[in-house]
């Protein structure tokens, strides 16, 4: 027994060099892409004008990021987006998303590729026992500005079903629990709920749903109370995600709401792209870890006082994304989350993130919504 657990051991931190060694050249491309006067995007060759360096030599690793710089929230909000677009990808359809921001001026990311790139990623995750090849799709959430809508309906296409939509506005919903109309807010839940199970009962042959647990919530509920259930529906496999997927959540809807169908969760938004989660359930108290799809995103979880100084395993932290596609580099950004240092995992070997949740230093002006 010990033998294997050292043998495990071992091939666990072989993966976790051979991780680090593919994120540090791949840094080095990424790099090299974006500070490259042919190649890279207006904001990053201004940015290199003010420096007395030059990036594309003397960062060569993950580790040397830093030298950038924190990468700053405001630079996302407001024009001319045009500044974001990197001349090597010159004349190719651009899409500009916003992210899942609720008031003010929204932060923006162009992209071109990355969104397909993401979701095909991801797609390999899925078991194909629960999301079958070939099925349709069920997506109750926002599309509009966001991404989040083509991804998935591109993840539907690329297995090879169809998506249908019920939309909803994040940002209508945040007013109304601002205003405390709780009537109009359960009003508005309850439309796009009612809107759901339509398509549900419509011979789609829906098999496959993305939505928020709080949507997931009152779909089980509605469908409970019209004598029936999310797996009786047709619905097999479940994609999730939002701030409010908490252990003690999981239990519930894995015990009570889901009949046997299974669900994923997954924390990620507009600029990192997906972060999937190990395997949660009995064995592990339902707790959830997530990884980031590195090398195209890393997260760290940082000292809440000191930004460059990592967490030890175990202990809380502020969540700090870098994002390194050849579409958007974005090093070091200090996200309104906060969490856990995960260990590496044998499918992942690199560090996750559990306990996600809204940092402390904003919590109590943030109001969370539909997610």
């Amino acid at each position: 027994m010990q033998i294997a657990q050292l043998n495990s051991s071992t091939e666990l931190q072989s993966r976790v060099q051979a991780a680090r060694e593919e994120l540090d050249a791949w840094v080095r491309q990424v790099v090299a892409w974006h500070f490259d006067p042919a190649t890279g995007c207006p904001f990053w060759l201004d940015y290199a004008k003010k420096l007395d360096w030059d990036p594309r030599r003397e960062i060569q690793s993950f580790a040397d990021l830093p030298r950038l710089g924190l990468f700053e929230d405001e630079w996302l909000r407001g024009g001319p987006v045009e500044r974001w677009i990197p001349r090597g990808l010159a004349g190719k359809p651009v899409y500009v998303f916003e992210t899942g921001g609720t008031t003010g001026i929204p932060k923006t990311r162009i992209n071109c590729e990355d969104f397909r790139i993401d979701y095909e990623r991801f797609s390999e995750t899925l078991p194909d026992e629960y999301f079958p090849k070939g099925s349709n799709w069920l997506m109750l959430g926002p599309s509009g500005p966001r991404r989040l809508r083509l991804g998935v309906e591109h993840l539907a296409q690329y297995r090879g079903g169809t998506c249908f939509f019920v939309d909803f506005d994040p940002r209508w919903v945040i007013k109304l629990i601002k205003k405390g109309w709780s009537e109009h807010l359960q009003a508005y839940k309850d439309h796009v709920v009612e809107q759901g199970i339509t398509l549900l009962q419509a011979n789609h042959d829906i098999r496959c749903l993305w939505a928020t647990p709080k949507l997931i919530d009152a779909l089980a509920l509605k469908l409970e109370s019209m004598g029936t259930t999310i797996r009786k529906a047709g619905i097999t496999g479940i994609f999730a995600g939002g701030t409010e997927f908490t252990p003690q959540w999981n239990r519930f809807a894995q015990e009570e709401l889901l009949d046997g169908a299974y669900m994923t969760p997954t924390y990620g938004n507009t600029v990192m792209g997906l972060a999937v989660s190990a395997p949660s359930g009995p064995h592990n108290n339902y707790k959830i870890t997530y990884y980031a799809p590195q090398p195209r995103a890393v997260i760290e979880i940082v000292d809440f006082d000191d930004p460059h100084r990592l967490v030890n395993y175990g202990e809380s932290g502020r969540i700090k994304i870098t994002t390194l596609t050849k579409e958007f580099l974005m090093p070091g950004f200090l996200e309104r989350d906060e969490g856990e240092r995960e260990p590496p995992y044998a499918r992942y070997p690199w560090d996750g993130v559990s306990g996600v949740r809204p940092y402390r230093g904003t919590a109590a002006t943030t109001v969370v919504g539909v997610y």
